[in-house]
């Protein structure tokens, strides 16, 4: 309900603006309400033109990347953009104590979804800075009698590299491989755990291949041999049931801008007790506890609190309905197009995060050619060549099914006839592409491409 009126007032607002009404857009392409180009972002000799109307964009399917701010957030978010604009550590006068009412109802709010203590709740900016103060700043504060932490080779990059930053001070990692379907053997990791480890990291669900880890049995092994246990919660939080207690979590890291709230933003769940410690990273005025000093932006952590409520209220639904657009994407385009490899576990998965590989079809030209859907390539691209990504590259995925991988996200406001056009569009330049293919000539001739010896001129 509170949805839909944001909308009229944002439709209503454009509608009574002076000037020409924007035409019908195009379909594939969704037309923002009040969406201009940035007049700074636009060449001279274009700009006359972006002043004619709204301009047209793709189809939004790249909620892993980043999610459309919820109009609900918005709405909680406003007031501290422009009335009360208190510092909320000053303790004098009540600007301040307007803005900490509101940052300790953020708190309250964000510490509900995960079923933690308010107390337990340190903001940061975002899941980046969340996840280099769990592992560097336990690895340093244990360090004198602990050297040794533990993580997966599919984590997110600020993991891995804040574990090759320790290695450069002189601590032990070792990167757990996976399984083919992307999950950890857990017996590898109990073997793994030696009696000077520190901190085990796994993330909960991946941000690219949307596999969910076994986390409560994970912590489980982790409280039993009396070591801490962090996981990077950043695509999780929000959308699938998560309870730090029940499932044993000392450290949790949370991003605003994957649940629907500010960019900007994130928070850190800190276990009191048992009492985790950490070592501060950046020094300053003590702020949260002293673990991550700096002004809290009170409009920023508002959105965040109020996007954590959002999606408390509305999981139950969010999951049933992206599970039934995800469903319908899957086998809309497998029943149309043969050689289509889903990247892991189909079971133990996040629907709303489908990572797909198209046989004989590289990845870059396919995203280039749906130009009317925004999406992401499973292929990372370096400095001179295209690399597979090194998520697909632990799970086994062959390097060609790798470089032809696409990451279809499905997210709150995705809608069905969204799904309908990305599947239609998507199973258009597939069979294009792949008739301009000649391995796909080849196959299609009866010749096994893995028994050929390819020569190199």
């Amino acid at each position: 309900m509170l949805l839909r009126a944001a909308w009229r007032r944002a439709a209503v607002a454009v509608t009574a603006a002076p000037g020409p009404k924007p035409a019908a857009p195009t379909r594939g392409l969704r037309l923002r309400v009040g969406d201009r180009a940035p007049q700074s972002a636009v060449p001279a000799d274009t700009a006359a033109a972006s002043e004619v109307g709204p301009v047209l964009r793709p189809l939004y399917m790249d909620v892993q990347a980043t999610t459309p701010l919820d109009p609900r957030v918005l709405d909680a978010m406003l007031p501290y953009l422009i009335n009360y604009y208190g510092n909320p550590h000053s303790r004098t006068h009540a600007y301040g104590w307007e803005s900490e009412a509101a940052m300790e109802r953020a708190r309250q709010q964000v510490a509900s979804l995960i079923g933690a203590d308010p107390r337990e709740i340190i903001f940061t900016s975002g899941a980046t800075e969340s996840n280099n103060i769990a592992i560097k700043g336990v690895a340093r504060f244990y360090r004198s009698r602990k050297k040794h932490l533990i993580t997966t080779q599919t984590e997110h990059k600020c993991v891995l590299d804040s574990c090759r930053s320790l290695e450069a001070e002189g601590f032990q990692v070792t990167y757990l491989p996976v399984q083919k379907s992307g999950i950890i053997d857990l017996k590898e990791l109990e073997a793994a755990i030696q009696p000077d480890t520190s901190l085990v990291s796994v993330m909960t669900v991946n941000n690219e291949i949307g596999v969910k880890q076994p986390i409560a049995e994970i912590g489980r092994i982790c409280s039993s041999r009396k070591v801490y246990f962090h996981t990077d919660a950043a695509q999780a939080v929000g959308k699938i049931p998560l309870d730090v207690n029940d499932m044993k979590i000392d450290l949790m890291s949370i991003s605003g801008h994957k649940i629907y709230g500010p960019k900007g933003v994130g928070a850190i769940y800190i276990r009191r007790r048992p009492r985790v410690r950490v070592e501060a990273l950046q020094s300053g005025g003590g702020q949260e506890r002293g673990m991550r000093s700096g002004t809290v932006p009170t409009p920023l952590v508002v959105g965040l609190g109020a996007a954590c409520e959002v999606a408390q209220q509305e999981m139950e639904y969010d999951h049933k309905r992206i599970s039934k657009l995800s469903e319908r994407l899957i086998q809309n385009i497998m029943k149309s197009l043969p050689d289509v490899v889903m990247n892991g576990d189909p079971k133990h998965h996040y629907p709303g995060c489908i990572n797909l590989s198209f046989a004989y079809v590289e990845g870059e030209s396919l995203l280039m050619a749906l130009k009317d859907v925004a999406l992401s390539s499973g292929s990372a691209c370096t400095s001179a060549s295209l690399e597979p990504s090194y998520v697909l590259r632990a799970i086994g995925t062959d390097e060609d099914l790798a470089h032809s991988s696409i990451r279809f996200g499905i997210g709150r406001f995705t809608t069905e006839e969204e799904v309908d056009y990305t599947v239609e569009k998507c199973i258009q330049h597939v069979k294009r592409l792949r008739e301009m293919s000649p391995l796909w000539e080849m196959v299609q001739d009866g010749i096994d491409l893995k028994s050929i010896k390819w020569t190199q001129h």
